[in-house]
């Protein structure tokens, strides 16, 4: 049987108190263990974790017990990145620690380690700390090959999303669903919460703007957690030549949709606080443009700027730095807003940025401000909001023609929620 280090230090405060009743049941516990250890039958390790200190919100990760049976025997493949921790400890870490049979790692956008650039190559590799190979699902390998799943007997999906439809993980879920499912694997994937999880709003992709950051006909955002993305992406047969997959989600307890959840790591280089987390689907729209979003500084997407913005006090010099080795504008003198100390939680996709850039340049530099309209448009999921945009339309005209797509996406999404 297993224990915890709080149930260590139990048992030293135990041993080493000077009242009389707390060394009979040190006494107690000793003999306890003792019995345990020398018992025929083995425990299911009990692991003690730190929950959200605000809300008790638990992780699907965390419930052990609730997983680690399905993994017995099993030649198991994890599909995991820097923010896949239990408490203090990366969740291959746990699984090794628990004798599962781990013997590969897929890593996503950014890498295992979650270090590099947004869109860079991330190779194949060895982890350093435990030998397992793994394999990259970033650049020209998006999905497993059967050869990378012939020795695996199931797959461990635990990816923290943000909630976003150009945000990767999602597209990654994709494709691990659809090879394990051509493969007959099944996938448990760990659910996390979704710290925009209270919003639906934006586009709805439209046919003909597929990418590997907009692949699904949802808006830009979606309100769902990555488990309940996952059951849509089945449901709505969304997979290669209509298969699907063996999916178990691993439940968050005490979570809603409502719920405020502060990330305890980062989920990749330059979404690095709640805030960014927070502007990141508004500033986005920006790296279609010639406009910065902070990559370079240590407050990317809690700011954005040009050299030829208004000085309204406001500067900052985009530089080399980890996750951000040649952002946009570097080492040229950036005039714009800081949104650093945001005094509200967003509740919608907030279009005021976008205006704001293109009231400064747009006199300047025409519609060549948005230097990138593919990609532009990619992001955006259509080619619609680039011209409104341009053509100065106004918000109201902008959201009235998502309308629509918005009411039928809710009622898609309906029929996969768990939380409430």
């Amino acid at each position: 049987m297993k224990y915890s280090n709080d149930n260590r230090q139990r048992f030293w405060v135990l041993k080493y108190t000077k009242d009389f009743w707390l060394k009979r049941i040190s006494l107690f516990l000793i003999l306890f263990i003792a019995y345990s250890n020398f018992s025929t039958v083995e425990a299911t390790p009990t692991i003690y974790t730190e929950i959200n200190e605000n809300e008790g919100i638990i992780p699907g990760a965390y419930q052990l017990d609730d997983y680690l049976a399905k993994l017995a025997n099993k030649r198991v493949a994890v599909v995991a990145n820097q923010a896949s921790f239990i408490k203090n400890t990366h969740l291959v870490d746990t699984l090794l620690s628990q004798d599962v049979a781990v013997v590969k790692v897929f890593s996503p956008e950014h890498g295992f380690r979650g270090s590099e650039d947004a869109g860079a190559t991330v190779n194949d590799d060895i982890d350093k700390k435990t030998g397992l190979p793994i394999i990259s699902l970033y650049g020209n390998n998006k999905k497993p090959k059967s050869t990378d799943l012939d020795s695996i007997d199931i797959i461990v999906f635990d990816l923290q999303d943000v909630g976003v439809r150009f945000y990767t993980y999602i597209s990654t879920l994709h494709y691990i669903m659809e090879a394990a499912a051509e493969s007959n694997i099944p996938v448990i994937l760990l659910d996390r919460p979704n710290p925009n999880g209270n919003i639906i709003d934006g586009p709805v992709k439209k046919a003909g703007f597929e990418s590997f950051i907009s692949m699904h006909p949802v808006p830009v955002l979606y309100g769902m957690t990555i488990g309940e993305y996952g059951k849509m992406i089945n449901g709505e047969k969304w997979l290669k030549d209509s298969v699907q997959c063996d999916l178990t989600v691993i439940e968050i307890k005490n979570y809603t949709h409502k719920s405020h959840y502060s990330l305890p790591i980062p989920p990749s280089p330059n979404l690095r606080t709640d805030n960014a987390i927070m502007l990141y689907p508004s500033l986005c729209f920006f790296e279609g443009t010639v406009v910065s979003v902070g990559r370079g500084t240590s407050t990317p997407f809690e700011l954005f700027g040009h050299p030829q913005f208004p000085d309204k006090g406001f500067s900052f010099t985009p530089t080399s730095q980890p996750g951000a080795s040649s952002p946009v504008l570097k080492g040229q003198l950036c005039y714009g807003e800081n949104l650093t100390d945001q005094r509200h939680r967003l509740k919608k996709l907030e279009l005021d940025y976008l205006f704001e850039a293109r009231d400064a340049l747009y006199p300047i530099l025409g519609e060549k401000w948005i230097d990138r309209p593919r990609f532009f448009n990619l992001l955006a999921g259509n080619d619609e909001l680039l011209k409104q945009i341009n053509s100065f339309a106004s918000e109201r005209e902008i959201r009235d023609s998502w309308k629509e797509d918005l009411k039928q996406f809710k009622e898609v999404r309906s029929h996969y929620l768990i939380y409430d």
